[in-house]
Formats: C-alpha cells, structure tokens, sequence
C-alpha cells in the first residue's frame, strides 16, 4: 500500500522539478537576448548618428541630353565643384534634346528623390513649370542652367549670354562672306531659351546691321546631326546660290559639316557652328567649317552646383551668372584660352 501512494508522489516531485527547470531555462533565455537586443538598438542608434553625421547635402542636375561631348563636359565642372564644396550630384538627362517628356519625367523622378537642391536645363522654357512650383512649395531651390524658364522660381541661371553670343556668330559670317549674299540658320530648337535667343541674336544683327544680307530659311533639327543634315542639304539644293549657313549647337553644326561634305560645297559655302566637341574642332582644323563660338561648359556645371551650395547655405546669389563664351576658328583654336574652353 505504502509503495502505491509513494510512486505517485513521486512523480508529482519529478514535474515540479521539470517545469522549475524549464522556468530556468526560458528565463536565461529571455536574459541572453534582453542584453543583445539592448547592443543592437544601441549600435542602430550609434550607426544613425553616424549617418547623419556623414551626410552630404544632395543636388540633383537634369540637363538636356547626353548625346554631345558639352552636356559630359558640363558634367565634368558638376562634378569638379562637388568634389570641392563636398556634396552629393547626379547628373542626368534625355537620350536626344528633342525628348521633352522624357526630360519632365527625369525632373518628376528627381522630385521624387527628395534632393536638397536641383539643376535644371530646360529643352522647353514652360513645359516644366508645373514641376518647378511644386519644388518651390517644397522649399526645394532651383539653380537653372544652360537655357533659362519663364518663371521667377529659379534662384538663378548660370548660362552664357547666349544673344550675345549669336550676335558675334552673325558678325563672323558677315565678314566672311564681305557683307552680302544669302544665308539660313539650323537651329537646334524653337522652345528653349538657347534656341530662341541663338536664333534671334544671329537673325537680329543680320537684318540690323548687313542690308545686303539675305536670311533665305531658318529649319530645326532638334540638335540631332543627322535631321541637321537633312535640313540642311534641302536648304542647299533650293538655293544653290547660298553663301552661309549657321549652326546653333554642337548636332546642329555637325549636319551642316555634313551636308556640305556629302555635296562638295566646302569651298562655296561659309559654316559658322556653336559649342565644341571633337567633330567640330576637326572640321575647323581641315578647313570645312570656318570657326564656332564656344562657351565654357565646364564653368557652366561648376556654377550651378557652386550656386546650389551657397543658396543652401543662405547666402545670396546673382539673379544671372554668365559663364561667358569665345569665338575660335583654326588661328586660335591652339591657344591657351581657348583650349580651356572647348572639349573634346
């Protein structure tokens, strides 16, 4: 009887000690992993700080195209003042400078980023205007470049005086074909502010200041040297008399070289281009294109992210900051000055 009321008592013991045990175990192990968590939200917080401590401030540029050697050349100076001022960029823009959806897009996709600053070169003045007013109500600064908008947000536009610029295009050509004869102007676009003012500043003089110039065609191309080339090579055969022709950007130019080359008019016909890039300087050096007005692409890039910096650092900038421009031909196109300002 005795050994029938003790196994059972027995086993009650044994329980009691089992579930002891495992209390044990559970609560060690809630112990180990209490101290661990505590390390890894304290090493999270640590990282955080450290973060924030390492960010830069970020800008985003979206510039009209990558196609020509000058938008890399514009990079290049972005690139250069990042380095220098110590902040975060990424440079981007369209296949071609006749995408102005594909441009909207890569502004709304930078938007979306959240940058603390952006760069923006617009192929269309006003297409963009809805984008910029949201990054104004952002508090998101605007620093234009290249080609200006029709709008106040821009904090400033770091561009050459591009009027003026194609004003001494127009007195080049005017003096190389003596003051008289028929010309036409290939211009890379008819909406942005480039296209406008490289357009009127050139047809403006002409028809100003040369009475015995004729302005036969003015075409657009897009910048693209192959419709460029097109373009041009009509504009020939309808005036088979034509003195000049005018180049508004670097593909704008390349296509007159081009339609020129393709019917043997290099002795006939006056080329006046505008920017650089290896082609141009080429057709230069042989003779084809009688010279180009080019700006100073890399000083473009380095103003606008420079004016970025010091708009977020509250300092006050120009409302307009001209990076300048100089007319090179095969006499000069070695100097010091001008091999710091075309690109290749």
């Amino acid at each position: 009887m005795a050994k029938k009321l003790f196994l059972p008592f027995v086993i009650v013991i044994l329980s009691f000690v089992f579930l002891a045990a495992c209390g044990s175990d559970t609560t060690n192990e809630g112990s180990d992993s209490a101290p661990d968590t505590d390390d890894s939200e304290q090493e999270t917080t640590d990282n955080e700080t450290e973060a924030e401590d390492g960010d830069k401030p970020y800008i985003a540029i979206v510039s009209k195209g990558f196609q020509h050697q000058f938008w890399q050349a514009v990079q290049s100076g972005a690139e250069r003042a990042a380095e220098e001022f110590d902040v975060e960029i990424t440079f981007e823009g369209p296949d071609n400078e006749s995408q102005i959806d594909k441009q909207i897009e890569m502004l709304q996709a930078a938007l979306d980023r959240n940058p603390d600053a952006i760069g923006f070169a617009a192929l269309d003045s006003q297409a963009a205007a809805p984008l910029l007013e949201t990054a104004d109500s952002r508090g998101i600064p605007i620093v234009a470049f290249d080609s200006g908008v029709e709008s106040d947000i821009p904090v400033t536009t770091a561009s050459t005086d591009n009027y003026a610029a194609a004003a001494e295009a127009a007195h080049r050509m005017a003096e190389l074909i003596e003051e008289k004869g028929k010309v036409a102007l290939i211009v890379h676009d008819q909406v942005s502010v480039t296209g406008v003012e490289r357009r009127d500043g050139f047809v403006d003089t002409i028809n100003d200041e040369y009475p015995d110039i004729e302005i036969v065609d003015t075409q657009y191309g897009g910048g693209d040297h192959l419709e460029s080339t097109n373009l041009a090579k009509t504009i020939i055969q309808a005036h088979p008399d034509l003195a000049g022709i005018y180049g508004s950007n670097e593909g704008s130019a390349i296509g007159v070289v081009n339609a020129i080359t393709e019917l043997g008019k290099q002795e006939e016909i006056v080329i006046i281009g505008f920017d650089s890039g290896k082609q141009q300087i080429d057709a230069i050096k042989n003779g084809v294109m009688n010279g180009a007005i080019t700006q100073n692409p890399e000083g473009i890039g380095y103003e606008t992210v420079k004016a970025a910096v010091e708009t977020l650092n509250n300092k006050e900038v120009e409302k307009s900051i001209d990076t300048g421009y100089f007319w090179y031909d095969k006499d000069n196109i070695d100097s010091d000055e001008i091999q710091a300002a075309i690109y290749e």
